[in-house]
Formats: structure tokens, sequence, C-alpha cells
């Protein structure tokens, strides 16, 4: 972690469409995050519940299909960067999640951050066990 990110990389033994799709397709992301009608389109609006975080208002702000996806939660809040690196043949070759969440200087960012920063690895890993009931 930096002073002004999170900053983590997961491999995954999984296409990298299928990581994409873990990224983006809202059914997906509410089994390995929270429930949200996402949709890889920039400037689409959608809402993710974070239970003890509540209703999060989210923005999707960058998207390059197939590799990466960022979006902005509520106006205060950090955003959130998915830069997804394809892999190659073999084991050795794993597409790569690269997240970043970009936390805006407010306290309620830097609430966000400490809140999130030791519980992001372990979100990340629960993607590969979503993964291996749909790959």
């Amino acid at each position: 972690m930096t002073e002004n990110a999170i900053r983590l990389e997961r491999r995954y033994p999984h296409p990298v469409e299928a990581v994409w799709a873990a990224l983006t397709t809202p059914e997906l992301l509410a089994r390995w995050w929270a429930p949200g009608n996402i949709a890889p389109v920039v400037g689409h609006r959608f809402i993710m519940d974070m239970d003890a975080w509540g209703q999060q208002q989210c923005e999707v702000t960058a998207v390059d299909p197939g590799k990466s996806v960022s979006f902005l939660f509520s106006e205060g809040q950090p955003g959130h960067h998915h830069y997804l690196a394809p892999g190659g043949r073999g084991r050795r070759h794993r597409p790569s999640l690269r997240t970043r969440w970009l936390p805006v200087d407010t306290p309620m960012g830097r609430h966000a951050i400490d809140g999130m920063g030791n519980g992001w690895p372990g979100l990340l890993a629960r993607i590969d066990g979503v993964l291996a009931g749909v790959s």
C-alpha cells in the first residue's frame, strides 16, 4: 500500500475472458464482491450494495474492453481501476489482474482505504473460487 493507493496483483489459472467477466458481469461480481448492476460502458451509473458501507452510487469512468475497467464510488470516495493482463500459453503465463484503489483526498476516502486495505487480497482470492465453477 502506498500513501495514495492500494495496489494489488493476482494471477489466475483461468482464461482472460473469464476474469474479465468476473469484473464486469453483475451476477459474477455479486458472488465475489458485492451486488451491483455494473456494465463495462463509460458513463454507466450503478449501485453496489456494500452491506455495512451502504448503497454506493458508482459510475464507470474508463473501459478498454477485455483489458481494464475503472469506476468511482459516490463523490468523495475512492475510485477503482482493474487492469487485466492476458497470460499466454502454459501455467507460467496465467492472466494477471492488477487492482488499484485511488482515494480522493478526503476523510471518507482515507477511511475507505484504511477499512478495505486488508480486505482486498481476500476479495481477489474469491474470484478464483467463482471462476472455478464457470470456466
